[in-house]
C-alpha cells in the first residue's frame, strides 16, 4: 500500500524483515516439537536458536539474491539460514513443506493485523459513543429518501453507528480466531513425515490453533471470512462517511468535517471547505470490497493445492489490513473533531412549516374514531398547501373546517410539541450502551 494511506504500526507487520522473522519462528517452533518427539537432537535446536537472529534489510537483500537463482522464496530463505547457522540448519524444515511455513506465518501476521484493526475499532467506538452522549438530545431532522421525515436527535444517529460498529467488532474477533491457525502436516496434509504432536506443539508455541484437517495448505474459506469482515467494516465506515458528506452539503450544513488552520479547499475557489476525509473513506472502502472478492476467488484450488492464491494474498494481505487500519484512525479523528451545528439543525427542522408532524395528526384523528383513509385525506391536503401555497402546516390545519369538527385549535397546537418525537431517545441509549447518563 502506498505511504499516503499507511500507518507504520501496521506496515511494520508486512515488512520483509518481519516476514522472515515469522518464518524463522515457525521453523524453530517445529524443530522444538521434533526435539520433544525425539526426532531431532536438542543440540541442533540450541544452535539454531542461538544463530538464527533477527533480519536486517541486508539479510532480506541476500535472500532475494538467492531467490533470483532458486525461483523459490522458501528455499532461498532456508539456503540463507544454512549460510547463517551452519550444519545444524539441516534439521530445519525436516519433513515439512513450504506451505507449513507460509500458511502458519500468514496466520500469525493476520492475527496480529486483526489486533491492530480492533484497536482502531475501539478508538472509533469510543469517539462515536462520546459524541452520541454529547448530542443525545440535539434534535435534528430525520430523513428518508433524502426527504424530511420526522425529528430524531443527532445522538440517536450516532447510537445507530455505535451499534453497527459493535457488530463489526464481533465479526472481526471471530474472523481473527478463524484465521489464527497453523499447519505442520506436510506436503498433502497427511503427517507422513512428522506426527501431529509436532504441529500441536509448534502451534501452541506460536499462539495458534492447529488446523484440524489440512491439505498442503490451510483452507482459504478462513481467509475469505477474514477479508470479508474487513470489507464489511469498510462498508460501515463508508456509510457513516456518506452521511457526513450529505450533512455537510451547503444546503444542509448540519455537520462539518474539521477544517484546520492553513487548510485549503480548492486551488481555484478560496471559499471551499470540502468533505475530503469522508470522500477518501468512500473511495478506500471500494478497494476493501474488491479484496474480499479476490479472497473468495482463492477458496477453490486444484486438488490438494495450487499456487493461484499466492499472488493474490501477497497483495490483499498487506493492502487490506493497512487500509482498514488507516481508515479507522482517519474516521476516528474525523469524529473526534467533527463540528456539529444545532442551530442549523433547528433551522432545517422548521424549513417545511411543521409538516413533519403529519403522522401525529393522522394518528390522533384515527384515535378519535375517524377512518384512517379519510383522516389521511384531511392531513395530506393541508400538508400539500405548504408545498404549493407556502402556507404553514399549522395555519392550514387551523383553517380546515372539517378538521375543526374533530379537534379544537389547542388540540391541534398540541400535536406540534417539539419533544414528542424524541421522548424515547434515552430508552434507545439504554439498549445500545446499557447505561443511562
Amino acid at each position: 500500500m502506498i505511504p499516503r494511506y499507511s500507518r507504520k504500526e501496521m506496515v511494520s507487520l508486512w515488512s520483509d524483515e518481519a516476514r522472515y522473522g515469522r518464518w524463522r519462528d515457525v521453523e524453530l517452533a517445529a524443530l522444538e516439537g521434533m526435539v520433544a518427539e525425539g526426532i531431532a537432537p536438542a543440540e541442533a535446536l540450541a544452535d539454531c536458536r542461538a544463530k538464527a537472529g533477527d533480519f536486517t534489510p541486508a539479510d532480506s537483500a541476500r535472500i532475494e539474491e538467492i531467490e533470483r537463482t532458486t525461483k523459490h522464496d522458501v528455499i532461498a530463505f532456508l539456503t540463507f539460514m544454512e549460510e547463517r547457522i551452519g550444519s545444524s540448519a539441516r534439521w530445519l524444515h525436516l519433513g515439512m513443506t513450504s506451505s507449513d511455513v507460509l500458511d502458519t506465518s500468514l496466520g500469525m501476521t493476520l492475527r496480529d493485523a486483526a489486533n491492530l484493526i480492533l484497536q482502531g475499532v475501539d478508538r472509533v467506538m469510543a469517539a462515536v459513543g462520546k459524541r452520541a452522549f454529547e448530542h443525545q438530545k440535539t434534535v435534528m431532522m430525520g430523513r428518508s429518501h433524502g426527504i424530511h421525515a420526522e425529528p430524531i436527535t443527532f445522538g440517536h444517529k450516532l447510537a445507530i453507528w455505535y451499534d453497527e460498529l459493535r457488530r463489526a467488532r464481533v465479526r472481526l474477533v471471530h474472523a481473527r480466531d478463524v484465521v489464527s491457525v497453523g499447519k505442520v502436516s506436510g506436503a498433502v496434509g497427511t503427517f507422513a513425515h512428522l506426527p501431529p504432536s509436532v504441529e500441536e506443539r509448534a502451534c501452541r508455541t506460536l499462539g495458534l490453533t492447529p488446523a484440524p484437517a489440512s491439505s498442503q495448505v490451510v483452507q482459504r474459506d478462513r481467509h475469505a471470512e477474514y477479508f470479508t469482515s474487513i470489507a464489511l467494516l469498510g462498508a460501515s465506515l463508508e456509510k457513516f462517511a456518506v452521511e457526513i458528506r450529505h450533512l455537510q452539503r451547503t444546503e444542509v450544513r448540519e455537520v462539518e468535517e474539521p477544517f484546520t488552520p492553513g487548510q485549503k479547499g480548492s486551488s481555484a475557489m478560496p471559499h471551499k471547505r470540502n468533505p475530503i476525509l469522508s470522500e477518501n473513506l468512500t473511495g478506500l472502502a471500494r478497494l476493501l470490497r474488491g479484496y474480499a472478492v479476490s479472497a473468495m476467488e482463492d477458496v477453490a484450488l486444484w486438488h490438494e493445492r495450487d499456487i493461484s492464491h499466492s499472488s493474490v494474498e501477497r497483495v490483499i494481505g498487506p493492502d487490506a489490513t493497512i487500509l482498514a487500519d488507516f481508515m479507522l484512525h482517519r474516521f476516528a479523528g474525523l469524529v473526534e473533531s467533527m463540528r456539529v451545528y444545532p442551530e442549523q439543525m433547528q433551522k432545517n427542522l422548521e424549513l417545511l412549516g411543521g409538516v413533519v408532524n403529519s403522522q401525529r395528526l393522522l394518528l390522533e384523528l384515527a384515535r378519535r374514531g375517524m377512518d384512517r383513509q379519510a383522516a389521511y385525506v384531511i392531513v395530506q391536503r393541508n400538508a400539500m398547501r405548504m408545498y404549493e401555497e407556502k402556507v404553514s402546516f399549522k395555519d392550514a390545519l387551523l383553517q380546515d373546517a372539517e378538521l375543526l369538527q374533530k379537534m379544537k385549535p389547542a388540540e391541534i397546537e398540541e400535536c406540534f410539541s417539539p419533544g414528542y418525537h424524541v421522548r424515547h431517545v434515552e430508552d434507545i441509549f439504554q439498549r445500545v450502551f446499557g447505561r443511562r447518563h
